[in-house]
């Protein structure tokens, strides 16, 4: 019944191989303890990502300093944003940019406790670093929508099945991407990008996968997001290219401010150079 694929399910780089992948026609039906009653949130927020292009990850010392942060790349133009759950008090960060930003999708990942994630009650909720499907129904019983990874775990993508909730699991070979997207999975996290070659890798893996929406993850600069867009990435994650750690460490808001503006600029530029370059092809 197992195809021929094989995914990881730990971090990089101590990779190591686990159990055989499904392909999505052979993939079991939702278990019972996936969320009845879960609002279909899953097209919302998968228009929403498309749409931007651009997943701004902030890291921070304080709260204080995450919510100015946070802020001012809202200000900027972000619309997705990923919170670092090693920020101190990262919980009242999370509600409090939620309070302010009701449109905005605001997400964390890693090391929060369920317990913080529950009293947060987020309207969306991104929970990183998902390695097991305890972990997973924990989230999304405490309200997540979205849970990653940086390996694919395929119990977990069983579980959101029919749950509304967004899994976006990690890969970086071929066999993964592949294996990941036929076992269900919307969008595959490519990590660590630059590390496999940046837009050129990402070029090569969607020559053969034209049809898979990847998310590429590490190292991205704004001056590189074109590249990545044109090489097909649906969206990119910036963590230092927005929260340059300088202006993190001095309180320079206004100067994450410009960069929010900047990679959202550049994500503009993009879309109509491709729109120019198509209609010339079509002519």
């Amino acid at each position: 019944m197992a195809s021929g694929c094989h995914y990881f399910s730990i971090p990089i780089p101590r990779i190591r191989p686990n159990r055989r992948c499904l392909r999505a026609s052979q993939s079991p039906p939702p278990p019972a303890s996936a969320l009845s009653s879960s609002v279909p949130f899953l097209p919302k927020t998968l228009s929403e990502i498309r749409n931007s292009r651009v997943i701004a990850c902030l890291r921070a010392k304080g709260g204080m300093l995450a919510m100015e942060a946070a802020r001012a790349a809202l200000k900027g133009g972000i619309s997705v944003l990923e919170v670092m759950l090693s920020t101190p008090d990262a919980s009242m960060v999370i509600q409090g940019l939620l309070k302010e930003n009701p449109f905005s999708i605001i997400g964390v990942t890693a090391d929060l406790t369920l317990c913080e994630i529950e009293a947060a009650r987020m309207n969306f909720l991104l929970a990183g670093a998902v390695l097991n499907v305890d972990d997973a129904r924990e989230a999304m019983n405490a309200g997540a929508k979205f849970l990653m990874s940086p390996g694919t775990v395929m119990e977990i993508l069983h579980e959101v099945e029919g749950s509304g909730v967004l899994y976006i699991p990690g890969a970086m070979t071929p066999t993964e991407v592949l294996c990941a997207f036929e076992a269900g999975a919307k969008l595959v996290k490519v990590y660590p990008a630059t590390i496999l070659g940046g837009g050129k890798y990402i070029s090569a893996l969607k020559r053969p996968f034209p049809h898979i929406p990847i998310v590429a993850s590490q190292g991205i600069s704004i001056d590189s997001i074109k590249q990545y867009i044109d090489a097909g990435t649906t969206a990119v994650i910036l963590s230092d290219a927005i929260f340059d750690k300088n202006a993190m460490e001095q309180g320079d808001f206004d100067t994450i401010h410009r960069l929010a503006g900047s990679a959202i600029s550049k994500v503009a530029q993009a879309g109509i150079i491709a729109q120019q370059q198509a209609s010339t092809h079509k002519n």
